[in-house]
């Protein structure tokens, strides 16, 4: 090979707005698996499943049964999101760099206390939520904290992130002119702050709902509970009953938090577009006022209680068997975990923009993508996985497309709302020309989206990594299987040695995946 051939092979480069659709490929070996792993048996049960969409149950009795439970999944999530909120504002600033070196000119406890809490954030709350369950038994404070706990930790994450990131000059103006530090970081820093906090808050609560309906299938309560017994019993008119509800709550506290964002001038969820700061101090001032004593009485609805903690329920001896938890097949383990993650990740974010480019065109392309994605965001994954084992059989693949299905609903509204507010002379400019409608969204607006979408995919492998866990309900191969396993049977030891490495996995994983936002967002 010549140096000029040399060199022109390494100056190959794919277009950026090509880039988000790499991912995609992996789709052809799936495509080409998944025959031989198919059944015939369930496929009327599927036709059963979809008709029932249009034929939802109205017996008075099964809606009043799903309204009890969506309440209670609402309670919780409300409280768990409220909570962690507070706990995450109060970590965030304690785990700011920004703030120690302007309190005691070091940065050193900020590290230490950032370390501490990449425990509790790597765990999924369905894990917090089943070891909650055997420490103080089946009560509704243990989903509340179940949501409070990880959380709490990924909100300080984004708040300290969200202070480090502030400019500092009007803060050292402040400090210079004489200026306690508490107060000088208040007036230079929290303005500024105000916007990103209130945004990334109303995105957590539209998370809790989510997970709140999680725990149900998993028995913690509410209509999660209703939903994961009426596909078991094979009653689909009844389960669409609650889809549908859950359905409208849903896309109901999307448009409130989306008309807030708008009428606060608040910054878009993942960073793709950036607006100024809005007018709603006085408004979100009175709103906090509001929601204190509507939280007590939903805590006195559900029966939470502080007091509540402290009755710890008996446990069984302790006993270690710590050969037998080292000759684990660690290594198949952890490979099926990376290989299952991998894939959803690959499937969800190279499925979205695809499905945007070829269905955002035609007239009624944007609300069959609406209504499919708004399904994903509220189906939880191991319902997902249960539906699929009519017609395929348990296993990874299984996991990866119940896991994808769930992320495309959440990676295809982000993409659709950015994609909605991004720039539009690009793709006029292109259709001026004479370019085709896919064309012109594909050079045009999705140029400009690109790489930020692909930061943002990254972040969502790392959290499909900790979801891993919630389709191990299904025999998924790796260590969510085998954890829920060690729980049921309450094997100390082997538990142990699973969520130890479940943490180091989703803390490498949490690692890698700031490394390649950053170089994304940097190129």
């Amino acid at each position: 090979m010549t140096a000029t051939s040399a060199w022109s092979w390494r100056s190959l480069r794919l277009a950026p707005p090509l880039l988000p659709l790499l991912p995609v490929l992996a789709w052809l070996p799936v495509l080409l698996v998944l025959p031989g792993l198919s059944h015939g048996g369930g496929w009327d049960l599927i036709g059963q499943f979809a008709w029932a969409a249009f034929n939802p149950s109205l017996d008075p009795l099964v809606l009043g049964s799903l309204l009890s439970g969506l309440g209670i999944t609402v309670g919780i999530a409300l409280l768990g999101w409220a909570l962690s909120l507070a706990l995450g504002l109060l970590g965030g600033v304690l785990s700011s760099r920004t703030v120690w070196r302007t309190l005691i000119g070091s940065a050193l406890p900020a590290e230490l206390i950032r370390r501490l809490l990449a425990v509790p954030r790597a765990m999924h709350e369905l894990l917090w939520g089943l070891l909650l369950l055997q420490l103080l038994g089946l009560q509704p404070v243990v989903a509340v904290l179940a949501i409070t706990i990880p959380y709490a930790a990924l909100v300080a994450r984004v708040v300290s992130d969200l202070l480090d990131a502030l400019p500092t000059q009007g803060l050292e103006a402040l400090r210079l002119a004489g200026a306690p530090a508490a107060p000088a970081l208040l007036t230079a820093l929290g303005p500024a702050l105000q916007p990103g906090v209130i945004s990334y808050g109303g995105y957590r609560l539209e998370c809790a709902l989510r997970s709140a309906t999680l725990l149900g299938v998993f028995g913690l309560g509410g209509l999660g509970t209703d939903l994961r017994l009426t596909l078991q019993s094979l009653q689909f008119s009844e389960l669409w009953s609650g889809l549908w509800i859950l359905l409208l709550v849903m896309l109901a506290l999307e448009a409130l938090l989306r008309a807030l964002r708008q009428r606060w001038a608040m910054p878009a969820r993942f960073g793709l577009t950036r607006r100024s700061v809005g007018r709603g101090g006085r408004e979100v001032a009175l709103g906090l006022v509001l929601l204190l004593p509507l939280l007590v009485l939903v805590a006195a609805a559900l029966g939470v209680s502080p007091l509540q903690l402290g009755q710890l329920q008996p446990l069984p001896p302790f006993t270690a068997d710590w050969p037998a938890v080292a000759a684990l097949p660690w290594l198949s383990l952890i490979g099926s975990t990376l290989g299952l993650t991998l894939l959803a990740a690959a499937l969800a974010v190279g499925s979205a923009p695809l499905l945007l480019l070829l269905l955002a065109p035609w007239p009624w392309g944007r609300v069959l993508i609406q209504a499919v994605w708004a399904l994903g965001r509220l189906w939880p994954p191991p319902l997902t996985a249960l539906l699929l084992l009519f017609v395929l059989q348990p296993g990874v693949l299984t996991a990866a497309l119940a896991l994808a299905f769930h992320n495309l609903g959440i990676l295809g509204r982000l993409l659709l709302e950015a994609e909605e507010s991004a720039p539009m002379q690009a793709e006029e400019a292109l259709v001026a020309a004479g370019a085709g409608p896919r064309l012109a969204l594909l050079y045009g607006r999705f140029s400009a989206l690109a790489r930020s979408y692909l930061a943002y995919g990254a972040y969502r492998a790392d959290v499909i990594l900790r979801e891993t866990v919630v389709v191990g309900l299904v025999g998924a191969a790796g260590l969510g299987s085998l954890l829920l396993e060690s729980l049921s049977s309450f094997a100390i030891d082997q538990l142990i040695a699973l969520v130890a490495v479940y943490v180091l996995l989703t803390l490498m994983g949490e690692d890698l995946s700031d490394r390649l936002r950053r170089r994304l967002l940097a190129a």
